[in-house]
């Protein structure tokens, strides 16, 4: 196998009526400038050409795969075929593409696994146009997981890490609905999240000691009982158990008074127990430069933290702040991974 420096990122396309085409397009186009990591764009030839005429740009796109994107990359945008079933328009998502959106992912899983990419970074989708063609999964990180899974045979938690240059937060809880939080936020849940996250900010991360700081569920951690019971019953016992094995944690903390800079600077993640408590912080302080990264899983995937922007495809105006900062992301994570195995 070769090192891992010498093996492309396996970059899906996303929905190709969304934004995911344009950012590709505009990472590849700057990057000298940008230094942007070599990858392997998994998606439709045509409509990446289509976009690249839309908006002005003189590409050359190279059909190829895993083995020649790294010798290609500087002369021509490498891209692995995989056809879309109905035309593509910009803005006009078409559930007939679900297929080909779904199998882009699928097979960057699959060249990642085998060993020929060195990490997935995911452009976005949009649930609701799969949801039209039978998908199943709340989200692309549960779709991930699957995947892992069917490839692995074994059970996977995945985790959700929005990581940016001012903090790095979990979520226990992800895609559900607000009302069903507490009866989801078992013990278990709470202490596989936060052993899985301080196990890959080790492995992938590098970091020796993870400090972690737990938010509570409800206002001022529970008030001692006054504003509800889980905080004490539930979340403290888990980061009492956690702490009794060596980690360093701490928690749990109000979520009010977690996220000034003074707080930031005491712990390296923020452990959050639901969607928006990690999610609104995280995207504020670092809306154009965070990452969605994916713990758990035994490959690494990270993707830009916005989603598909129907309405900005095809004019460009779109940023690729995130998805240039997920492409390196990734080509750390896979190179620190590398030297662990080593």
């Amino acid at each position: 196998m070769p090192p891992m420096r010498d093996r492309p990122l396996a970059l899906t396309m996303g929905d190709p009526a969304g934004i995911g085409l344009d950012i590709s397009l505009a990472v590849w186009m700057n990057r000298q400038t940008w230094r942007t990591p070599p990858f392997l764009l998994i998606g439709d030839p045509a409509a990446l050409t289509d976009r690249a005429r839309l908006l002005g740009h003189d590409v050359a796109i190279r059909e190829t795969d895993c083995e020649g994107a790294i010798d290609t990359f500087e002369q021509a945008l490498p891209v692995l075929p995989l056809t879309c079933t109905a035309a593509v328009t910009p803005c006009q998502p078409d559930s007939a593409n679900a297929g080909a959106i779904t199998g882009a992912i699928e097979t960057a899983v699959r060249l990642t696994m085998e060993g020929t990419a060195s990490a997935i970074v995911t452009n976005p989708i949009a649930k609701s146009v799969l949801y039209d063609a039978g998908f199943r999964f709340p989200g692309h990180t549960e779709f991930l997981a699957d995947i892992g899974e069917r490839l692995t045979g074994e059970k996977l938690l995945p985790i959700m890490m929005l990581a940016g240059p001012k903090l790095m937060a979990v979520p226990v809880t992800i895609h559900i609905p607000l009302k069903d939080v507490p009866a989801q936020l078992t013990p278990d849940l709470i202490y596989r999240t936060c052993a899985i996250t301080v196990r890959d900010l080790r492995d992938r991360f590098g970091l020796a000691s993870p400090r972690v700081a737990v938010a509570g569920l409800n206002p001022h951690a529970g008030e001692n009982g006054a504003l509800g019971l889980e905080d004490d019953a539930v979340i403290r016992p888990v980061i009492e158990r956690l702490r009794a094995e060596g980690v360093d944690i701490t928690g749990p903390l109000p979520a009010d008074t977690m996220f000034h800079d003074r707080a930031r600077a005491t712990y390296d993640v923020a452990i959050c127990m639901y969607h928006d408590q990690a999610l609104i912080p995280a995207k504020a302080l670092g809306f154009d430069d965070s990452v969605n990264v994916t713990l758990g899983l035994p490959f690494i995937r990270t993707s830009p933290d916005h989603g598909t922007a129907f309405t900005l495809a095809g004019k460009g105006i779109a940023r690729a702040d995130s998805l240039l900062a997920a492409l390196t992301m990734a080509q750390q994570l896979g190179r620190n991974a590398s030297k662990g195995k080593s």
